[in-house]
């Protein structure tokens, strides 16, 4: 008989594809999600998203009610947890609705878990918590432990130096680089990481955190101005308006489609040299944010948008992070293999078919209000 697996905020973008690729494998699924406004849109709650496959058990619950978690885990084999609020720049100012969520919510599930043991939990935790990310100096020195002088205005060099004042040229930043928590964001994830390894073994429960980098694909909140920045760039495109990218647009990310993600947590939940690890999870790509917008642009068929260089910086945001896929390739056989400009082409196809509120403008001045644009 095949295992149950629960996906904690199943009903969210990747939630729907992880359960689709759960449901490919044979698997039974459960979704557990509370159908919030900002994810899923007004009315929501009550409303089955048109995005998760018919054959998965919907249960709208919060994963902080500790009675809708305990139901959910009912007959459950296995968990993933996705369940967050997610978003750097909102988590500077939302501080208690991120941190409930996001650790006393990965709390609540651990202590329901301790009656209502499972073989395995996957949690999604995210590449924010490296802050920046690995560089290499001028003496070819790997430096961990990165910053960037203070931030303001149009500077003209937002890269980060050494303590000689010299460049730093950034590498792909593997698992091992200390974690570096410059946002309320990255330090929940974090404590979900911790959580899930410290909780685990003691209750027999095999515990595995996947890290992932940028994650697109169809299916995104368009109208969530702190989602992935493709989805916001895509929302932009779609309602006519041009994507704005702060500080100069060079600062360089990993896109990884989300394909490529629901296979890596389906991976993660069989592979049984998974336990006890924490992986990256992302293209081993990186491009620039700049180009990502030109792309679009193209795959949207809107070459006469181009994207508004902001020249300002956000409090929490870093200079370049993108990965080092080696850990998960080879010892859990996880690698992507989705294309980057079809997956922009896909991207592009389905964003047609969709209507979206743009509240970026209303997202940026939020964090200019609160001083937390630079």
């Amino acid at each position: 008989m095949a295992e149950t697996v629960l996906i904690t905020g199943g009903a969210g973008f990747i939630g729907c594809h992880v359960g689709r690729e759960l449901l490919r494998r044979g698997y039974r699924v459960v979704a557990l999600d509370s159908l919030i406004e900002q994810v899923h849109g007004a009315n929501a709650s009550g409303t089955r998203p048109p995005f998760l496959e018919p054959e998965i058990e919907l249960i709208e619950g919060d994963v902080r009610d500790g009675e809708a978690v305990a139901k959910a885990l009912k007959g459950v084999d296995s968990v993933i947890h996705l369940a967050a609020e997610v978003g750097v720049g909102q988590s500077m100012y939302e501080v208690e609705r991120y941190t409930s969520t996001n650790d006393v919510g990965t709390a609540v599930l651990f202590e329901r878990l301790i009656d209502n043991p499972v073989r395995r939990v996957v949690t999604a935790s995210s590449m924010s918590i490296y802050g920046e990310g690995l560089y290499r100096d001028a003496d070819g020195n790997l430096v961990q432990d990165a910053a960037r002088a203070t931030l303001r205005d149009g500077q003209a060099n937002w890269e980060p130096v050494d303590k000689q004042g010299r460049p730093l040229t950034p590498v792909a930043t593997p698992e091992w680089k200390q974690p570096n928590l410059s946002s309320i964001y990255a330090l929940n994830k974090y404590v979900q990481e911790r959580t899930t390894h410290i909780m685990a073994p003691p209750y027999g429960i095999e515990g595995v955190c996947l890290r992932l980098f940028n994650v697109y694909g169809a299916g995104q909140a368009l109208s969530n101005p702190y989602t992935g920045v493709l989805a916001i760039f895509a929302s932009r495109f779609l309602n006519g308006q041009s994507p704005m990218i702060f500080e100069d647009g060079e600062q360089r990310r990993d896109f990884v489609h989300v394909r490529d993600v629901a296979r890596a947590f389906a991976t993660a939940l069989e592979n049984p040299a998974a336990p006890g690890g924490t992986y990256n999870v992302g293209s081993g790509r990186d491009i620039s944010v700049r180009q990502v917008a030109e792309e679009l642009a193209k795959a949207m068929g809107r070459n006469d948008l181009h994207a508004e260089i902001v020249g300002k910086a956000r409090i929490g945001d870093i200079r370049h992070c993108f990965c080092d896929t080696t850990n998960a390739r080879e010892q859990l056989g996880i690698e992507a293999t989705e294309d980057f400009t079809e997956g922009l082409v896909e991207l592009a196809e389905w964003v047609s078919q969709q209507t979206a509120t743009d509240h970026v403008e209303k997202a940026r001045k939020e964090l200019e209000a609160r001083g937390l644009v630079a």
